[in-house]
């Protein structure tokens, strides 16, 4: 599927409550399961649940739980960085990076959840093209930000008294920490040994949520 063909869907989708379009047992454990929002509304849209790359053919789906305002009330999650870190550690080409592949085009939706999830809803979707002279700014800014998290993560492996990565941060990007018992290390071949303890993943900051909705 297309990225536009799913916004002309998501469109249709929004200000519509999930106990208009979705049936009672889909919702069950949806509180305590952050991301199942999210996942029903890719099987909503036709997609199937998937490690691929990509969502869309050309792009990319993120949800994030807001207010009913669309207020961002969470930090978004991108990408996990395991696969990655040698790229990072390197600070690979920001346009040639697997997070750029990731966020070079997204639409972002928003999802309000206040009160029982029967009254949760989808609000209007952003469509973000990193080419669109639009968002120029946002570009640029992300690639300082992909170079800045580059050097941190470098500083403290080289300097932390765990010899591990840390939560580093961008204006609009950060890396933190994101994994559950077992943990999954991160070996680094360039350092020839685990950077951490366990995975860390990228994540879009509250800040960017609410640059993309304002210039909307």
């Amino acid at each position: 599927m297309k990225l536009d063909e799913a916004k002309k869907l998501i469109d249709a989708l929004a200000g519509k409550r999930f106990g208009q379009v979705l049936k009672q047992e889909q919702m069950t454990d949806i509180i305590k399961n952050k991301g199942k929002s999210g996942q029903l509304l890719e099987i909503t849209l036709g997609l199937n649940l998937s490690n691929t790359n990509l969502d869309f053919e050309d792009g990319e789906l993120k949800t994030n739980k807001c207010d009913t305002t669309g207020k961002p009330l969470e930090t978004m999650f991108i990408t996990q960085i395991s696969t990655m870190i040698d790229e990072l550690l390197n600070g690979k080409d920001f346009y040639e990076s697997n997070l750029y592949k990731k966020i070079n085009n997204l639409l972002y939706v928003p999802i309000s959840k206040v009160g029982d999830p029967s009254e949760w809803m989808f609000l209007p979707c952003v469509h973000v093209n990193l080419d669109d002279n639009k968002f120029h700014d946002l570009k640029l800014q992300l690639e300082k930000d992909y170079y800045s998290i580059c050097n941190q993560l470098n500083e403290h492996i080289k300097t932390s008294s765990d010899g591990f990565i840390h939560t580093s941060n961008g204006e609009y990007i950060q890396i933190r920490s994101k994994d559950s018992k077992p943990y999954h290390p991160i070996y680094s071949d360039i350092y020839k040994k685990e950077v951490s303890n366990k995975n860390h993943a990228f994540y879009f900051k509250k800040e960017f949520m609410k640059y993309i909705v304002n210039i909307k």
